[in-house]
């Protein structure tokens, strides 16, 4: 499947910063069971590797699984080395997006600039991360979506909850990261999964 396929299953990308190994599979039969199956374990989490590896192996082709807080090239392969096959940036770097496509892997690259959009879209970006998300507007969304090429994915990232889900996809957007609002070091399976029911509703 390609990004599109697995947004228009569900919108939404679970951020797990601070993910421990030893959490990840109670995690993320929360997640997959209340239908969000694109999972995301930054660098900057314990043991990133390791949460990719556990939940890759589990999920397989039930949900995609990768890294995020991707700013060197040379992570790319070191993340599919463990089945990962999802790279999220936090910044707009070509070089990070040319390394995950020669991965194989779907790759979903920061930006804030029209700029910066457009680099990462020629480099081959699958999608666009609007990063971060809080400092702009669903405005800004739109008129960004009427100079990006008709198709392209933009998902805000940063500060996204249930209450401007509403109004970022009336903007058009293309899904969501969801960070703090659907996972916080120390949220049981059980706190997750009440947090995606509610994130789905919106």
């Amino acid at each position: 499947m390609d990004l599109k396929d697995w947004l228009a299953a569900c919108p939404l990308v679970a951020i797990l910063r601070g993910l421990k190994p030893e959490e990840a599979l109670g995690i993320g039969e929360a997640l997959v069971a209340s239908g969000i199956a694109v999972l995301e374990v930054p660098l900057n989490s314990p043991s990133p590797l390791e949460s990719i590896r556990i939940l890759a192996n589990r999920f397989g082709e039930d949900a995609l699984v990768g890294a995020g807080t991707v700013t060197d090239p040379a992570d790319c392969a070191r993340i599919a080395g463990v089945g990962g096959r999802l790279i999220v940036t936090p910044h707009a770097d070509p070089a990070v997006v040319r390394a995950a496509k020669a991965e194989g892997m779907i790759c979903i690259p920061g930006f804030f600039t029209p700029g910066e959009a457009f680099a990462l879209l020629k480099a081959g970006a699958d999608g666009l991360k609007l990063f971060p998300a809080e400092a702009g507007s669903p405005a800004m969304l739109k008129a960004l979506l009427a100079v990006l090429p008709k198709g392209t994915r933009v998902l805000p990232v940063g500060g996204i909850d249930a209450a401007n889900i509403p109004a970022w996809r009336a903007a058009g957007a293309g899904g969501f990261g969801i960070g703090s609002a659907i996972y916080r070091p120390g949220d049981d399976a059980a706190a997750v999964a009440a947090k995606a029911a509610a994130l789905r509703l919106a």
